[in-house]
């Protein structure tokens, strides 16, 4: 009986917690209007780009070359801000450009501190880069309403390439706008990075985390990245032994999937939508295993009689010239 009794209390007592959590859990709010957010955090960031001068570290060899420091400018005071430096002639270079992501078009802005002297990334490759990241927001104290830039992350000595068809938008956005440096390898083990593009890159909440944040990042925050690109790591995203950067018809060093209907509800006019997408079959080259919908892999296509890839360099095109550096190549476009 006792035991019974015992039973009974326990299942009341869980179901009262039920539904206590039930009741008291927050509603869930659905995510805010692009396009509204967008004139929220762009009305931050040109406040936050007209009220903060930069300092930049020159100590070519170092780790700390091109670091930047932001300072807040005072009242009356002289220093130049970083809007003093939009589309300057030369560096620093503050520029904008303009993104279609979620039916609207975003502008954000990208500081050039030093373009780099080697090779552009495109944005589906791997990007080895120094970082630091800051989240702006609105701080409310005595009644005064400031724009606060809060740290939340930094990487000094990175170990790791990072996937730009992996990481938030706005990165794969800008690092095609830099270039690589040069690199040298020390007898302590270390590496040695020069003349490498450096820059800061200043998001719209859309172009980073939106509505979901991240980690101490909270949600609806403008991004500012400072970062340094050290190295690239070219990617074959679709294994069909073409690299994603070869996979880049127009040459312009972006590559978007239109399939991805959150990212495009509505797909771009069919001249955008199959730039890089051979057949036409919504799927861009550098995911797609077959290019020509031949119902041949590409890999299949490029594969010699001894089994081995055939280098990207030597593939015929449809008249089988592999001599003429504007020839089209077999694997992109169907030869009939």
């Amino acid at each position: 009986m006792n035991k019974f009794k015992y039973y009974f209390i326990l299942l009341i007592t869980t179901v009262s917690l039920f539904s206590c959590s039930k009741d008291d859990a927050a509603e869930i709010q659905p995510p805010r209007d692009y396009a509204e957010q967008l004139a929220t955090d762009l009305t931050d960031i040109e406040e936050y780009l007209k009220n903060y001068s930069i300092t930049v570290t020159s100590h070519p060899g170092f780790a700390d070359d091109q670091d930047v420091t932001f300072t807040k400018i005072p009242t009356g005071g002289t220093q130049p801000s970083i809007y003093s430096y939009l589309n300057s002639t030369t560096f620093p270079k503050l520029l904008s450009k303009e993104v279609k992501l979620h039916d609207i078009t975003y502008t954000m802005y990208y500081l050039v501190l030093r373009e780099g002297v080697g090779e552009k990334p495109s944005n589906v490759d791997g990007v080895l880069s120094a970082y630091r990241g800051d989240y702006l927001s609105r701080q409310k104290v005595a009644e005064v309403e400031t724009l606060t830039a809060t740290f939340f992350e930094e990487s000094k000595n990175p170990q790791q390439f990072f996937n730009l068809t992996s990481t938030i938008t706005g990165w794969g956005e800008t690092f095609p706008e830099f270039k690589t440096g040069t690199y040298s390898s020390n007898a302590d083990g270390t590496v040695s990075y020069n003349d490498f593009g450096a820059g800061i890159m200043f998001l719209p909440s859309g172009l980073g985390y939106y509505d979901s944040g991240n980690a101490s990042i909270p949600a609806y925050a403008p991004l500012v990245f400072s970062f340094k690109l050290f190295a690239i790591s070219r990617i074959d995203s679709d294994g069909d032994g073409i690299m994603n950067f070869q996979e880049d018809l127009n040459g312009d060093g972006y590559l978007y999937n239109y399939s991805n209907t959150i990212n495009y509800p509505t797909p771009p006019a069919d001249a955008i939508r199959y730039a890089d997408d051979t057949d036409k079959d919504g799927i861009p080259n550098f995911l797609d295993t077959d290019d020509d919908a031949d119902g041949v892999s590409t890999k299949t296509e490029i594969t010699g009689a001894n089994g081995v890839l055939i280098p990207f360099a030597d593939i015929p095109s449809c008249d089988g010239n592999t001599t003429n550096p504007a020839r089209i190549k077999r694997h992109l476009v169907k030869c009939n």
